[in-house]
């Protein structure tokens, strides 16, 4: 048993299909007057903005939208959207869309109250106070941005992935509407529900699992596995659509506790160099680590076996694992994602450095088993 664990969730978290026009009253609760809403292109084209404007409307004025959020945001497009949101005197920050545009609403929270540049507030808990107010409002199922205290943005001068985390980075306020989710492509429904199930595996085999975390990481694994192929194929089906959200979710209070591991790492090091979507990243790499992994956690891992739908009978536990890496590979390849780095143009050469800076990325530091940087080269030359 654990003598210590910490977990802590801050954001209220609502739950309802349609609860985006409903909002007005939750929103007043947080005494702003002024917001701006941050989103991406899709969210816009998808005509998604409206529900949520007229939720806002009669809480706060609507005073401007951004909307030039891309896949990979940036250091340069959190410095433009904050120079935005403080143009029109904005209180309240409303991100609507996936990760992107959710871990850009955090960050320009940073630079509107705190002002500098973002660069010196990469990094843990560097902030020591309350930030401007966000509501974030999910349009995928695959990061549970809404509901964790970090931000990932990508320098593109340095080809890297910084990561910002503190207590004060979580949302206020977590609004979770699958009608919003409905329009999602089935190749990026399939991609951030692979982001959610690693967020899930990585937190139960991290070295900073507790029970709470472990519980959530769990019921989300089994919510994944028996939703996200109807939500990608079957992308109008209100339910899976919900499962998917609220696995999601789950997901992301489990990790905001208890980290992730060496396949993090390795998608950060890999969307910091090239233009992979961050869930593609996460598919291929899963596998791999699940099997670096279990060398060590083979007893969690055969859980996890279990969690995917794998009947375990009376065969042994090696067995049970290989057919849980084999379910999610399966998985992989039935929603149609790459499976392979060299599926998205990763050439050969660039192993080496992603290894290198895989090796420094803060995901690592709770892996359970701890990684060289030949063992990241090894792992890469698998995935490739």
């Amino acid at each position: 048993m654990q003598e210590f664990f910490e977990f802590q969730l801050r954001p209220r978290v609502l739950f309802k299909p349609g609860l985006s026009r409903e909002i007005a009253h939750d929103v007043a609760l947080l005494g702003c007057s002024k917001a701006v809403i941050i989103a991406d292109p899709g969210v816009v084209a998808a005509k998604l903005l409206e529900p949520v404007q007229q939720g806002l409307s009669g809480a706060v004025d609507i005073v401007g939208i951004y909307s030039d959020v891309p896949a990979n945001s940036s250091v340069q497009v959190v410095e433009a959207a904050a120079a935005f949101a403080r143009e029109h005197g904005a209180d309240l920050i409303v991100a609507v869309g996936g990760g992107s545009p959710l871990d850009t609403a955090k960050c320009v929270r940073i630079l509107l109250t705190e002002g500098g540049r973002l660069h010196d507030y990469e990094g843990y808990n560097l902030l020591e106070r309350p930030l401007v107010p966000m509501i974030a409002i999910p349009t995928t199922a695959g990061t549970g941005s809404e509901v964790t205290p970090y931000a990932v943005i990508r320098d593109e001068e340095q080809q890297i992935k910084l990561t910002f985390s503190s207590p004060y980075l979580a949302p206020d306020l977590a609004i979770l509407d699958p009608l919003l989710t409905l329009t999602l492509p089935p190749r990026l429904t399939a991609a951030t529900g692979l982001d959610a199930l690693t967020h899930a595996i990585e937190t139960y085999v991290s070295t900073e699992a507790n029970p709470i975390s472990e519980a959530l990481a769990l019921g989300a694994m089994d919510t994944i596995s028996n939703s996200l192929r109807q939500a990608t194929f079957q992308g109008d089906d209100l339910e899976a659509r919900s499962q998917m959200l609220i696995a999601s979710c789950m997901a992301g209070m489990a990790f905001s506790s208890s980290f992730l591991g060496v396949v993090h790492a390795l998608a950060h090091a890999l969307g910091g160099h090239f233009p992979v979507h961050h869930g593609t990243a996460n598919a291929i790499f899963l596998p791999h680590g699940m099997r670096y992994n279990s060398v060590v956690a083979p007893e969690r891992f055969a859980r996890i076996a279990r969690q995917l739908g794998v009947n375990v009978g009376g065969r042994s536990r090696p067995e049970v694992i290989e057919d849980g890496i084999a379910a999610v590979e399966t998985l992989v390849k039935d929603l149609g994602l790459p499976t392979r780095l060299r599926d998205v143009d990763v050439p050969y050469e660039a192993l080496d450095e992603l290894a290198e800076i895989a090796l420094g990325d803060g995901a690592i530091y709770h892996n359970p088993r701890p990684a060289t940087l030949e063992d990241l080269r090894e792992i890469l030359e698998a995935a490739w």
